[in-house]
């Protein structure tokens, strides 16, 4: 008895060591289909001097954004937001899958007890008395475990992790999107808070000029239409206070969505200014160093090793399944020999099924793993494109921004000047009150454009910093690793 059980143990070890083979296709990074190089030309910046500025994926969220407010809002949202949270659980069920086909590469062992008792009527009693036949039986045995002599377990269980390191990916991905949502809400928040502001100072203006010009009409030192015209203005800057009034409560909205919570005042932006989200300079890097750690395409590419994985899985169903089931116990007729000497059972069952037809069906699931594979690579491929795409057109945009906001700058600037004099020369009658009119049109329209350039340019540097990989975590684990 002692010697089957060694053979039989030998023999389950020998077949452990040859299984784990691999029919799954060999895996190699595909070449990314971008240029080795950012693009360049008139509308990208010169980026020689950003030599020693820090990658965008290597600076932290709270070195990149200094605003104190603006800092307490992300950590809030990274706490509360249920985007995220569901991320998290995904990568939650789909370490729990992983789990679940690694556990198939090991048999399960279970422990059983049977006890039953039946009566013999005397037709059927091998003695011709009726009796009661009493059985019981305790043992460990293994049921239905496959001999992975051909990978499938094996692709199976890389699938699974593949698929757990790409909901991780993802995770990472949603991290950092909703971070760059915060700041892009939180600067369109103050920036309509700015103009909003904008607006009233305008409506105190205009209602001070249309007082004036109304006791001037009533003197008769000025014409019906002069009053008519200032008070277009007056009614112009009600109709913004309004607009923009709505807009502000809007964006607290958007932004207290996203942060996951209520908003607490203290917390909430008073203006855009120039200062306001000042942020670290950092390099873009080349597309082969920065794309390939954008957790999205990282996600992708695990995606593309997971049905790499599964190619293995459907190969290995053209080749025989081994199955052990087997069982070592005790059994008796009656409860107090259960464990008595010479009671012990075994029993040993091995399965082997070979396919031979099936109507084409294997052949059919593997096309549909090679198509799934093939699939997977022009989404990854597409993934690295888009990646591209982002940046070349984040890096455009901040190669003109700058003089952009220079030039709107100088724009303000002058037509404030020119409000000024065309004020005074009206007051002192030299000009019609149209042309008054017409400068304080030019002045707002060149204010509300200043303010839209500042925010344009900070939410371009948040656009840049998302779209280079910023703001995230280190990379999920290898597929090397040994999960928990």
């Amino acid at each position: 008895m002692k010697r089957k059980r060694s053979i039989l143990c030998l023999s389950g070890a020998a077949v452990l060591f040859l299984a784990g083979c691999s029919l799954a296709p060999s895996y190699s990074r595909p070449e990314a289909p971008v240029p080795a190089e950012w693009p360049s030309g008139p509308s990208y910046a010169e980026r020689g001097d950003e030599q020693e500025a820090p990658v965008a994926a290597a600076l932290a969220w709270q070195e990149f954004f200094v605003d104190r407010r603006l800092r307490a809002l992300i950590a809030m949202a990274l706490e509360q937001n249920r985007d995220l949270r569901v991320a998290a659980l995904n990568i939650e069920k789909a370490r729990a899958q992983y789990r679940i086909e690694r556990a198939g590469l090991l048999p399960a062992l279970d422990a059983s007890g049977v006890g039953s008792k039946q009566r013999v009527p005397d037709t059927l009693s091998p003695t011709g008395e009726a009796q009661t036949v009493a059985q019981y039986s305790a043992g460990l045995g293994v049921s239905a475990y496959e001999l992975d002599l051909f990978g499938r377990v094996q692709s199976l269980k890389k699938q699974a992790l593949a698929q757990y390191l790409a909901s991780e990916e993802a995770r990472r991905a949603v991290r950092i999107s909703l971070i760059a949502e915060v700041a892009a809400d939180y600067l369109t928040l103050a920036a309509d808070r700015e103009r909003l502001q904008l607006a009233r100072n305008t409506l105190t203006a205009q209602q001070a000029t249309y007082d004036l010009i109304r006791r001037r009409h009533e003197l008769g030192a000025a014409s019906e239409l002069e009053l008519r015209q200032a008070q277009t203005r007056v009614d112009a800057a009600r109709v913004d206070i309004a607009r923009y009034t709505t807009l502000v409560a809007q964006d607290q909205n958007s932004l207290s969505l996203v942060v996951g919570g209520p908003l607490p005042e203290e917390l909430l932006p008073e203006s855009l200014s120039a200062s306001l989200a000042a942020v670290e300079e950092f390099a873009p890097g080349l597309p082969s160093e920065v794309l390939l750690r954008r957790p999205d395409i990282l996600a992708a590419e695990q995606q593309l090793k997971g049905m790499n994985a599964n190619i293995g899985a459907a190969r290995a169903a053209f080749f025989p399944r081994i199955t052990l089931t087997g069982s070592v116990g005790f059994g008796s007729d009656e409860l107090s020999t259960l464990f008595a000497a010479g009671s012990d059972t075994w029993a040993f069952a091995p399965r082997v099924v070979l396919p031979i037809f099936d109507a084409g069906s294997r052949w059919s699931r593997l096309r549909v793993a090679e198509a799934d594979r093939d699939i997977a690579l022009a989404r990854y491929e597409k993934a690295i494109q888009t990646a591209f795409r982002e940046v070349a057109d984040a890096l455009a945009q901040r190669g003109t921004i700058d003089e952009q906001l220079a030039a709107q700058s100088s724009l303000a600037e002058a037509t404030a000047s020119s409000h000024r004099l065309s004020q005074a020369r009206y007051e002192k009658g030299v000009d019609s009150y149209l042309t008054v009119l017409d400068a304080q049109r030019a002045l707002y329209a060149a204010q509300h454009g200043l303010i839209g350039s500042r925010l344009t340019r900070l939410l371009n540097l948040v656009t840049l910093y998302k779209a280079l990989g910023g703001g995230g975590e280190p990379a999920a684990a290898t597929e090397t690793t040994d999960m928990p």
